[in-house]
């Protein structure tokens, strides 16, 4: 055999060995996309009603809105009301410009976030207080200015605003109510948590004069909310989501430990306050809260169960779409394989 046809052979063999590792890694991805595939669907299904979740999502909501509407007189518990009533209750009530805006108002702070268990549930909404769970979370200041206005002496119009709208229901708001403006917040400068489907904020890790890690350590407050898809969105203009602006704003860099007992051997290395599941709270450095804990009525709730899906759904769909990408880029090497198969075939016919 001529040194050539020789060569040539040991190329179309190659190319060939080339296809079958390409088939079979396609064939890997390819049974790896049916499963999520499967696994989405079922998700997908829930109780047979055709959409994920929807059961749980329904019920989650359901508890959110029972504990905000305990507090009847708030504006919080004003806005669950609005939720299922016509747009022509807000029309009359307010006027066009909060009309436009309701979509700038995002909601109450109880309601944008999930915890994982109901301890962390239990510290956290104490740390913050009942005031901020139940407040009002707007997009922009022009949000803000709508929802209340005031007369020349500075004295709020009672039938104008959202105390208009109050009024105009039978549900009329009684005190102060905080509102949180997220484009006028400072958010969070730095980068995020590299392939985290809820995008959590890079934040190192508390260390002691040893350098170590505080054992005990859980994880900043911050990092610990689950949001939903709707959420982990942008909604401001510059780009930022919830857990850069409104939770950081909320919590800081506030530290999370497991026991009271591991959080004050931390002390060295906490400067923005930190919490124990069981129950320890430090506002800040130097400012301690003792004392039996306080029960807030209005917390995050606990996700369990079916309900603590969200997170794991998104990541699903991150790697299911990763996996196809990656499928297409083989299933093109594989098409260049056999160009190159098929051109050797020929020279090959040509030197025989």
């Amino acid at each position: 055999m001529s040194k050539p046809i020789h060569q040539n052979n040991l190329e179309i063999k190659r190319h060939e060995d080339n296809i079958k590792f390409l088939q079979t890694e396609i064939n890997c991805l390819s049974h790896s996309i049916l499963n999520l595939q499967v696994s989405l669907a079922k998700r997908h299904s829930g109780n047979g009603n055709g959409t994920a979740d929807e059961n749980g999502a329904t019920r989650v909501e359901e508890e959110e809105t029972e504990q905000i509407m305990r507090h009847e007189k708030s504006a919080a518990a004003l806005l669950c009301k609005l939720k299922p009533m016509k747009s022509h209750h807000a029309t009359q009530a307010l006027n066009l410009a909060l009309t436009k805006d309701m979509l700038g108002i995002i909601g109450v702070v109880a309601s944008l976030g999930r915890v994982d268990d109901d301890d962390l549930s239990r510290i956290l909404s104490e740390y913050l207080g009942l005031e901020t769970m139940l407040a009002i979370v707007c997009r922009t200041y022009e949000g803000v200015k709508v929802l209340e206005k005031y007369d020349g002496d500075g004295m709020i119009i009672s039938s104008a605003g959202i105390h208009g709208l109050g009024s105009s229901i039978g549900n009329s708001i009684k005190g102060r109510f905080q509102v949180i403006c997220l484009e006028d917040l400072r958010p969070y400068v730095g980068g995020f948590v590299a392939d985290n489907p809820q995008r959590k904020l890079a934040l190192p890790k508390p260390q002691l004069p040893n350098g170590e890690c505080p054992h005990g350590f859980l994880d900043y407050a911050v990092n610990m909310i689950n949001l939903d898809k709707r959420n982990l969105l942008s909604l401001t203009t510059g780009g930022h989501g919830l857990r850069e602006t409104l939770f950081y704003s909320v919590f800081s860099r506030l530290q999370v430990y497991k026991t009271r007992r591991e959080m004050l051997l931390a002390l060295p290395c906490i400067n923005d306050g930190a919490v124990s599941l069981d129950g320890g709270m430090i506002k800040e450095s130097g400012v301690f809260a003792l004392g039996s804990r306080k029960n807030i009525d209005v917390k995050f709730l606990a996700t369990t169960g079916e309900s603590s899906m969200p997170a794991n759904y998104i990541e699903t769909e991150d790697m299911l779409k990763k996996l196809k990408l990656e499928r297409t880029h083989v299933t093109e090497d594989m098409q260049r394989e056999q160009e190159l198969l098929d051109l050797a075939k020929i020279n090959l016919s040509t030197i025989l």
